[in-house]
C-alpha cells in the first residue's frame, strides 16, 4: 500500500492509517473514499467516521524501502498519505508520532507529507516530536481561493519546521491560479481523473508552468485528466515535465538551504 505507485511524482505511497473528511471542492470526487469506504468498506468516511490503523506489514514497508534505496544509492520519494491526511485532527496523535519515528529511521527516503490541512502542521509536528529531517511539506491548491488561503500557512511551516522543501499539488486544478513569491518550491499540476472528472483548461496548466519558470520553481505536470483510462495523457504541449527538486537526489539540504534550487 503501495509498493510502487502510479503517481508520477513519487516512488511509493505509504498509509499508516486510512480515513479522512472532505474539506473542499478538490475533495468532491475523492478516489480514496470511493476505494476504501464505498468499494471495500474498510472505513466510514467523514468527520463522524473513523480512522483505521493499517497492518504491521504496511508499517514495516518504510524500512524495507529505505534499505533498497540505500542499496541503489538514491533517495526514494514516499507520498504519505494517499488514503488519509497526515494533519487530520481526528487521528490519534500517538499514531502520528509513531509514523514520524519510522520516517526518522529511514534517511534514504523523502517523506512527502501532502495535506489539505496545512494550517495544522506546525503544532501537530511539534506534538509528534518534531518533523522528520527527511520530510517535505505539501499543500493542495485546487483554485485561486485555496492558494490565497493556504500559501502563507505553507510558507510559515517551511521556516518553522525546516522541511527539505515545500511542494504544492495543484490537482485537481479547478481554475486558473496566479502564484507569487510565496509559492512552494515544487509545483505539481494535474487535471482530475475518474468517471466524474471535472475538466481542466490546459491554459491554466500552461500559466502555472510559465509562472514556475519565472519564479525559479520546479515544475511537474502529472496529467491532463479526464474520464479515460490514460487520464488524458501526461504531455503538456507535446512535452513531459517530470522534474523533481534537487534535494530528492541529495542526502543533505533543507528548505532554508535551497535558495539556488528553488528560490
Amino acid at each position: 500500500m503501495a509498493e510502487n505507485t502510479k503517481i508520477e511524482w513519487a516512488d511509493h505511497t505509504w498509509n499508516p492509517w486510512i480515513g479522512c473528511t472532505k474539506v473542499g471542492a478538490p475533495c468532491d470526487n475523492c478516489y480514496a473514499e470511493d476505494l476504501m469506504a464505498k468499494r471495500y468498506g474498510r472505513v466510514t468516511w467523514g468527520n463522524d467516521g473513523d480512522r483505521v490503523r493499517t497492518s504491521a506489514s504496511t508499517w514495516a514497508q518504510l524500512r524495507r524501502w529505505n534499505r533498497l534505496a540505500g542499496e541503489a544509492g538514491k533517495r526514494a520519494l514516499v507520498f504519505s498519505l494517499s488514503l488519509g491526511d497526515i494533519w487530520d485532527n481526528r487521528v490519534d496523535p500517538a499514531w502520528r508520532r509513531e509514523a514520524f519515528d519510522e520516517a526518522k529511521a529511514c534517511p534514504n527516503l523523502i517523506m512527502l507529507y501532502l495535506s489539505k490541512r496545512i494550517g495544522n502542521a506546525v503544532e501537530m509536528a511539534r506534538e509528534a516530536g518534531g518533523l522528520p529531517r527527511n520530510a517535505a511539506l505539501g499543500a493542495t491548491f485546487g483554485d485561486q481561493a485555496d492558494y490565497d488561503r493556504d500559501r502563507m500557512k505553507l510558507f510559515e511551516a517551511r521556516y518553522r519546521l525546516e522541511p527539505l522543501f515545500t511542494f504544492g499539488s495543484f490537482e485537481p486544478l479547478l481554475g486558473p491560479v496566479i502564484v507569487d513569491k510565496f509559492a512552494p518550491d515544487w509545483i505539481i499540476v494535474g487535471g482530475e481523473s475518474g468517471r466524474n472528472a471535472r475538466p481542466m483548461d490546459l491554459d491554466w496548466a500552461r500559466r502555472l508552468r510559465d509562472q514556475a519558470q519565472q519564479l525559479g520553481r520546479v515544475f511537474n505536470f502529472k496529467q491532463v485528466g479526464g474520464r479515460t483510462g490514460d487520464k488524458g495523457g501526461h504531455l503538456l504541449d507535446g512535452r513531459e515535465y517530470l522534474d523533481r527538486p534537487k534535494a530528492a537526489n541529495s542526502n543533505q539540504g533543507h528548505a532554508s538551504e535551497l535558495e539556488d534550487d528553488c528560490a
